[in-house]
């Protein structure tokens, strides 16, 4: 387990990535705060080191995260077509502001979303 909550991401706003967890055969990455194309790159390595381990299932709780952007959107995407079953990455508790922009993009058809972290932990893949 990682964690990175209290690291500043740029110097002014806190690290994206705030940790992340195993859990069974699933890892869980936390994100948070401003998700956009200054920390584009810090979300994409986590992500992609989250895939490499080849779990189960990737669920990215957004549960922290304050403001998400056509770039964080576009790397959720890319990090989709990194696991082999592609259901297997799965959004969990999106505030309103978050839950808004996957409506507007579309995003929430691609992927599953769930309200909380232990129900995408203990949905079907």
């Amino acid at each position: 387990m990682t964690d990175q909550g209290n690291v500043a991401g740029d110097g002014l706003r806190k690290h994206p990535v705030l940790g992340v967890d195993e859990v069974g055969t699933a890892h869980v990455v936390r994100l948070g705060g401003e998700l956009d194309l200054y920390n584009a790159e810090q979300i994409r390595s986590a992500l992609a080191d989250a895939c490499a381990q080849g779990p189960e299932r990737v669920v990215v709780d957004l549960g922290e995260v304050e403001f998400i952007d056509s770039t964080a959107l576009g790397i959720l995407i890319e990090t989709r077509t990194k696991l082999e079953n592609k259901g297997g990455l799965m959004l969990a508790a999106p505030g309103l502001e978050t839950r808004r922009a996957l409506q507007i993009s579309g995003l929430d058809k691609l992927f599953t979303v769930h309200d909380t972290v232990p129900a995408a932990l203990s949905a079907q893949v």
